[in-house]
């Protein structure tokens, strides 16, 4: 049984976040529960970059980020993957310190802690040093960081096919299998 979260933080983005929720959406026979929890900023980002409130229009679970009593603050729970797209320096600051102050960084711990799989889609340039600390910590700890940084070998030629890329990417390190550019082929 596979259930996978999926998180959004504040961080510029958000086509991320939504290319992550697409492919999950038509992966549908990989998965029998995506929860997807987003916070408040992650939500105006989305308006302001998408120019929409389409992230509601997914048929996942959703959580506010204040609802400790979701089944992935547990890891009774048994979510097996968390994927936090995009995920602000911030946020992964607090994840990397064990600083569990909203659903977000909560079911981060969960994670962890379980030895589950973490993904976190870092979206800030350039890194000062505290954010490649925080972003060893989270290595050491089990956590995968995966930043969202295009790949070009596939030769995309819209902005929409460059997300893809790094979409694609998570959605593999996720375990789920996607029909992508492979390279070699």
């Amino acid at each position: 049984m596979r259930k996978i979260l999926v998180a959004a933080t504040g961080a510029s983005g958000s086509i991320y976040f939504r290319m992550v929720l697409d492919k999950l959406a038509g992966t549908r026979d990989q998965w029998d529960e995506v929860s997807v929890v987003m916070s408040d900023n992650a939500k105006d980002v989305w308006k302001t970059e998408l120019g929409t409130e389409g992230y509601n229009d997914y048929p996942f679970r959703y959580f506010s980020k204040t609802d400790f009593s979701a089944p992935f603050a547990s890891g009774s729970g048994r979510y097996d993957t968390m994927i936090v797209v995009p995920c602000s320096m911030g946020t992964l600051s607090r994840i990397a310190t064990g600083a569990s102050n909203d659903l977000i960084t909560r079911a981060a711990d969960v994670v962890l802690k379980e030895r589950r799989k973490l993904i976190c889609v870092v979206r800030e340039t350039p890194y000062n040093l505290i954010h490649i600390r925080n972003m060893e910590a989270l290595t050491l700890a089990g956590g995968i960081i995966c930043p969202a940084t295009p790949s070009f070998y596939s030769r995309p030629q819209t902005l929409e096919e460059a997300v893809a890329t790094v979409a694609d990417r998570v959605l593999d390190l996720a375990g789920i299998d996607i029909s992508t550019y492979r390279w070699g082929n």
